[in-house]
């Protein structure tokens, strides 16, 4: 098992958290922790960059789902970025890939801002 690392920065006009490791049902707890002490603003994207993430199963999932609705609530966006192909497989089997916006980098996420879903 590889621990779950958070990492929270800012890019220009986007919060980003950084998720390192496997998001299971063991770390799920600590990224809905996290999202607790993030404050979001209206229409500044906020991204997860996964390219270090090896692995996440259901619990990891409703961690994400999670981070969507705190975006919502902000009235702002959530974009991940750097899906790793081995989750990616997950997400279009979950469908999760239909409701989130996923970009190359989180460049191309903080320029793409994008629009609240309703």
């Amino acid at each position: 098992m590889t621990p779950l690392a958070l990492t929270l920065h800012t890019v220009e006009h986007a919060v980003v958290l950084r998720l390192s490791g496997e998001l299971d049902h063991h770390t799920a707890p600590l990224v809905l922790e996290k999202l607790k002490t993030i404050t979001l603003v209206r229409d500044r994207p906020f991204i997860l960059d996964l390219d270090q993430l090896t692995f996440c199963d259901s619990s990891g999932i409703a961690a994400l789902i999670a981070a969507r609705n705190h975006a919502i609530a902000a009235t702002t966006t959530l974009a991940l970025v750097a899906v790793p192909h081995v989750v990616s497989r997950t997400f279009r089997l979950t469908g999760l890939d239909r409701i989130l916006d996923a970009y190359p980098t989180v460049e191309a996420a903080a320029q793409a801002g994008g629009s609240v879903p309703s």
